[in-house]
């Protein structure tokens, strides 16, 4: 099965466009390092900039920007703000520890929704996806050397488990949303209500932005982020999602490899140990739905 899944990905029309956005999301983690600012600011200077190409791209494929029911405005607007959260959890876990912790930990996500989706549909949980999700548990205890909140490491992963905690939930409710709105529209919205939530800390923080920090947020936030959207949603219209699924268990492992080569990050042997069980259970947990 696993042999024809990876035939049919690199065969049909729209690998490309999914492959070179789940690389680009691989390499938004390295921005934490690069940015040495507060999460925050980083975040903000992300949704700002993405909001803006994800509005432009609408405005240029002439879709429709549909105008909100009042409900799903203030909807959008929490969701904007869990959105932000979960950046802000990912960027310090990033922050705190290396590249490959941060994206290993976050990159436990799908097995959050395989055990949350059933609780917000209520639908039978699946005893399978309960035994994957306790294998990656230990994959993500074999990452931790000291189970001391003074152990940066440890740190790394608990921010790291928010982080896939809170973007599983927005998947959730996103999947929801995607009935009436497409993809771009709801990521566009999204990164707009978190831009808004996050402006105002800009009057209490000390940014300390420069001319570099601003073309690095650029970066992330138009091609890392918008970009990398805009080429995922594409390639969906070629490509099943369960195979864009798979693909996209590729990110961390794209990310541990910039790491390696532009920032000299080697993971230690504990978080490739770690990692290889993670997203082995993630791939396997995938393929099997």
């Amino acid at each position: 099965m696993i042999y024809h899944v990876f035939i049919n990905m690199f065969s049909k029309k729209g690998f490309i466009e999914i492959h070179i956005a789940v690389v680009l999301f691989g390499l938004a983690g390295l921005f934490g390092k690069w940015l040495e600012l507060s999460p925050v600011i980083i975040v903000l200077g992300r949704v700002f900039f993405a909001s803006i190409a994800l509005g432009s791209i609408l405005i240029l494929s002439k879709q429709n920007l549909k105008k909100l029911p009042a409900k799903y405005t203030i909807f959008l607007f929490f969701l904007g703000m869990l959105l932000a959260f979960h950046w802000i959890c990912f960027f310090r876990s990033i922050q705190v520890s290396t590249v490959a912790v941060g994206l290993l930990s976050y990159s436990s996500f799908p097995l959050f929704t395989a055990i949350l989706e059933p609780v917000f549909f209520r639908s039978r949980i699946v005893p399978s996806n309960v035994c994957f999700a306790i294998f990656c548990i230990l994959g993500v205890f074999m990452i931790i050397p000291r189970f001391e909140l003074t152990n940066l490491i440890f740190q790394g992963v608990l921010w790291g488990l928010v982080a896939g905690l809170t973007f599983s939930i927005l998947t959730i409710i996103n999947r929801k949303l995607a009935q009436q709105y497409s993809y771009l529209q709801i990521a566009f919205y999204q990164d707009l209500s978190a831009t808004i939530c996050l402006f105002p800390f800009l009057l209490v923080l000390d940014a300390g932005l420069q001319v570099n920090h601003l073309f690095l947020l650029f970066l992330l936030g138009v091609f890392c982020t918008a970009a990398a959207h805009a080429l995922f949603i594409k390639g969906l219209k070629h490509i099943k999602a369960q195979t864009a699924a798979i693909i996209s268990t590729l990110e961390p492992i794209y990310g541990i490899f910039f790491a390696v080569f532009l920032l000299q990050e080697i993971p230690s042997l504990r978080t490739i140990l770690g990692g290889i069980i993670i997203l082995s259970t993630v791939l396997a947990a995938t393929v099997k739905k």
